[in-house]
This record gives C-alpha cells, structure tokens and sequence, in this order.
C-alpha cells in the first residue's frame, strides 16, 4: 500500500511554501506571492532571460541557447552553499514554454512552464503561473512556482538540499516581486 505523501507548509516575509517529499529522493514544491504590480510587467521580468539572473540572487549565468515559437531553451548556472560548508553548483538546460494569456472566472493568468531537458538532476520541470484579478478597483497579482518535481542526481541526497530550495524560493520571489514593484512606480 502506498504511504501518503508528507507536506509541511510555512511562510516568510509574504511567501507561503509548500513542500511535499514525493519519496525518498525527490519533492515537489508549491511557492506563491503577491506581487503589487501588473501581470504583464511579472511577465517582462519572467521572459527576459538574459536579465534574469540579475533579478535572482543565486542564479550566476542564464541565456537563450534557441528560441522556436513559445519556447525558449535557456541555460542556467545557479550556485548554493548547503549546510556543513559543502556548495552545490547546479547547471541546467531548460525548455521554457511561454504560453498564451488565459481568461479565468477572475481575471486572467499566465504561465511558463518548464523541463530540463539536461543538467544535474534527473528530473527537474514545473511552471511559473501569474494570476491578475480585479478586486473592486483594486489589480491583485500572484506568482505562484511550482516544481513539480525535483530529483538530484544520485551522489546529492534531498534532504540535504530542500531546506536551501525552500529558502531559496522564497529569495527568489522576495526577488521578483521587489524588482516588478519598482518597474511599477
């Protein structure tokens, strides 16, 4: 019989995290905040790859390898120090899937989604989802992450590395949401 899946969910400075451990070495993990600007200046910083690195605090490199219609292949070098002084430098080619606006009951929403397509880990995909809806005259957007599934290669246990992940999105959004804010005023 298959044992549930163990979450745990916390929030810091107005990013709610929720990690799921789907087994011994892989997890999924859902990240959203509210961002106080537009969904499209949330998307300008999303696709503009070759800035994006600028934007994200442990992201050292990020480039458009090709780009065909929607999707753009884009190159990645992060860098991370984990506990016990040890640094894991993570390198991924990733197919980014821009899709087209949606409306919804709400308002509209946005997403990127993405798949490594070769890096270091044997699998690593999931989206970027940015919602806009209209509260009275007020323009709510969030921006959810959602990796659907994280799996390092074998010679790096999850559990070394999830705490770092989870800190690290939430520095990732804290990020994104800083640098679109300033976009809007």
């Amino acid at each position: 019989m298959a044992q549930a899946a163990a979450s745990e969910s916390f929030s810091e400075n107005g990013v709610s995290i929720e990690l799921t451990k789907l087994g011994s070495n892989s997890r999924s993990i859902h990240s959203k905040v509210a961002i106080n600007a537009s969904l499209d200046t949330v998307w300008k910083i999303m696709t503009d790859y070759e800035k994006f690195a600028d934007v994200i605090p442990s992201l050292t490199v990020c480039k458009v390898v090709e780009r065909v219609g929607n999707r753009a292949r884009v190159y990645q070098i992060a860098n991370q120090n984990l506990p016990l002084g040890m640094k894991f430098k993570s390198k991924v080619t990733l197919d980014c899937f821009e899709k087209d606006v949606e409306t919804t009951a709400s308002g509209i929403k946005r997403d990127l989604e993405y798949k490594m397509v070769e890096g270091d880990f044997q699998i690593f995909e999931g989206k970027w989802s940015i919602e806009q809806v209209t509260q009275g005259q007020k323009l709510e957007t969030t921006l959810a992450y959602i990796v659907d599934v994280v799996k390092p290669k074998a010679w790096v246990p999850i559990n070394l590395v999830e705490g770092k992940l989870c800190k690290e999105m939430q520095a990732n959004l804290s990020s994104i949401r800083d640098a679109a804010e300033k976009m809007n005023h």
